[in-house]
């Protein structure tokens, strides 16, 4: 579905971290919608660097690209050298700025800042120097345990992660001020669909409570997992969003949520729905009590305002359409 009537023809889009879940949704969506429009993708595919906490560095994965059409360059955003070169050989009309250290249990502070911030503030340079609009990908996260609905202007980010989201934004805030180009940021609630997978452990729990299901397993939820509420957003609302923000009425900070909180029971009742399950639910203490956000609830009102933004997906919605990828992951990346 085309969420802009511009064909895009002859634009040139750059998106960074577009091996990764959301950066390829984004770019399958221009190769499906605007054919005519040319697509660099750059990302620092995986290897096996790790960081201290096990997870992988780099969540991109060429499996999230197979029929891509484009351009792919694989480099790393704080590779000055690289940002120089593709100033002098392209001229971008959008840059997509979904390349991060997402993971939020992250313990390297200055990676993250790094990366995350100082990064981006080269990428802005270039988007200015080209005239190219910027959409990035901020983050619920800064909003930490502040009480729902989280709104920009109330921010208390408990982690790294959401403070160099919470910095990114506050170094967008200067650039608008001076700049001739739209910069949107995007806070992403709890996003899951398709090519989500390779994030492993960082995944949804729409997509790791699928794959215990279809494993047989009984799903395994905290205590009062009915009482504990997330935004939860289908990646086809997030893409409609970024495409929204390619020409805003203004610049700006804004949620990508639904504004309907759903509970993780939820999910598993859904997913065992379409699955045709009946599994016995198991129950087991929450050991995070008191570092755990029990609500999130996106404000979408500006959202809707500035961007024309509007979630179409309910989680019933979001899950019926998932579900047969859920299976076919399942069935090839995780019996295999």
């Amino acid at each position: 579905m085309r969420y802009i009537d511009d064909d895009l023809k002859d634009k040139t889009i750059l998106i960074t971290g577009g091996a990764g879940f959301i950066g390829s949704n984004l770019a399958f969506y221009f190769q499906e919608n605007h054919p005519d429009a040319k697509v660099v993708i750059l990302d620092s595919f995986r290897n096996q660097e790790t960081l201290s906490n096990g997870n992988l560095k780099s969540f991109g994965h060429f499996k999230n690209l197979i029929g891509f059409l484009g351009e792919v360059i694989s480099g790393d955003i704080n590779d000055k050298v690289l940002l120089q070169s593709l100033e002098k050989n392209y001229k971008f009309d959008y840059i997509f700025h979904e390349a991060a250290i997402s993971d939020t249990t992250a313990q390297e502070q200055d990676l993250m800042i790094k990366t995350n911030v100082n990064a981006y503030a080269d990428l802005l340079h270039l988007a200015q120097k080209h005239g190219a609009n910027m959409i990035y990908a901020s983050s619920a996260a800064t909003y930490g345990n502040a009480p729902s609905p989280q709104r920009v202007g109330r921010e208390a980010p408990q982690n790294v992660y959401g403070f160099s989201k919470l910095c990114m934004d506050n170094l967008s805030r200067e650039y608008m001020k001076k700049s001739n180009i739209s910069i949107v940021g995007l806070r992403y609630f709890n996003v899951y669909g398709p090519r989500e997978y390779f994030k492993n452990s960082t995944a949804s729990m729409v997509l790791q409570f699928g794959h215990q299901i279809l494993s047989g397993k009984n799903p395994r939820l905290f205590e009062d997992s009915d009482k504990i509420l997330r935004d939860f957003i289908y990646i086809e609302d997030v893409i409609a969003a970024n495409i929204k923000a390619m020409n805003p009425k203004s610049s700006g900070i804004f949620n990508v949520g639904t504004g309907v909180p759903r509970s993780f029971q939820d999910i598993v009742d859904i997913l065992q729905r379409e699955l045709g399950t009946n599994l016995v639910c198991e129950y087991i203490v929450n050991p995070f009590i008191g570092s755990y956000q029990f609500h999130t609830e996106a404000d979408i009102a500006s959202s809707r305002e500035v961007l024309g933004y509007k979630p179409r997906f309910e989680m019933e919605d979001g899950i019926k359409a998932y579900v047969e990828e859920i299976r076919r992951v399942y069935n090839e990346e995780v019996k295999k």
